[in-house]
């Protein structure tokens, strides 16, 4: 099965790793990611990834809205005392989506690193 908007994809069997690279201005959702490696027997692990976006008020939390996608995750900093960025600020984050329970989406981002693009 292929994902419009995925440029590339590597995968190592030895390793256990499959490296996605995607196309700019993609807009690739991570349910049609995890369906991809669901179809072709693999299980979505936890995943690296840099990912551009906003920042949404969303339940009384501040949450990231991925550009293209739309999808709204919430953001969990790796180390503490890391403040978010004001609402609307458009950021570019790097971090890691944890595995999931079968049959859910990831719904959180473990970042490490968050740049506020200039306007």
């Amino acid at each position: 099965m292929s994902v419009n908007g995925v440029e590339s994809v590597q995968v190592s069997l030895e390793k256990g790793l499959a490296t996605v690279k995607f196309k700019p201005g993609n807009a690739v959702t991570l349910k049609q990611l995890q369906n991809a490696i669901t179809k072709n027997g693999f299980t979505m692990k936890e995943s690296k990834l840099v990912v551009a976006g906003k920042m949404i008020q969303e339940g009384g939390n501040s949450k990231l809205q991925i550009s293209g996608s739309n999808e709204v995750v919430t953001l969990i900093a790796e180390t503490t005392g890391t403040a978010l960025p004001g609402i609307g600020s458009e950021v570019v984050v790097e971090g890691t989506i944890p595995e999931s329970a079968k049959g859910k989406l990831p719904d959180a981002i473990r970042y490490r690193g968050l740049t506020v693009e200039k306007p």
